[in-house]
């Protein structure tokens, strides 16, 4: 049986669409790939806790604002199985954070989304928010 590391992620979104999207570091696991800014779950902890402390030690990011939970997904890796639980979080303004985890930040509007190297737990993730902005796109 795998180990399980449950994972909690932001998906921060701006007025216009755009998401936040960071770059894993040289000499972490899956490095070079993008994902969502997170982490792991202590014991204990619940999720909304988990993302909030997460965000505070990787981006210096309070986020206050109500997190909307989708759709989890999961990925086998070699190292164990990842259940990523994604929240969303939508901003009216881009908020300033400070990277002290990754390599790299960049807001991808929505026809941009799929251009990134994801990690394999983001992927499904990924595809969830292009859906949504495609089901906008259609009733706008």
């Amino acid at each position: 049986m795998p180990r399980l590391l449950e994972v909690v992620c932001l998906v921060l979104r701006d007025i216009d669409g755009c998401i936040l999207a960071t770059q894993r570091p040289a000499g972490k696991l899956l490095a070079g790939l993008w994902e969502f800014p997170g982490g792991k779950i202590e014991p204990g902890e619940s999720p909304e806790a988990a993302l909030r402390r997460e965000l505070r030690e990787e981006l210096r990011l309070e986020v206050s604002a109500p997190l909307r939970p989708l759709r989890p997904a999961e990925h086998l890796y070699d190292f164990g199985l990842v259940r990523l639980r994604p929240f969303l979080v939508d901003c009216a303004v881009r908020p300033d954070f400070q990277l002290t985890e990754h390599a790299e930040a960049r807001w991808l509007p929505p026809a941009e989304y799929g251009s990134l190297a994801w990690a394999p737990a983001d992927d499904p993730i990924v595809e969830e928010l292009r859906e949504l902005a495609a089901e906008v796109r259609r009733s706008a």
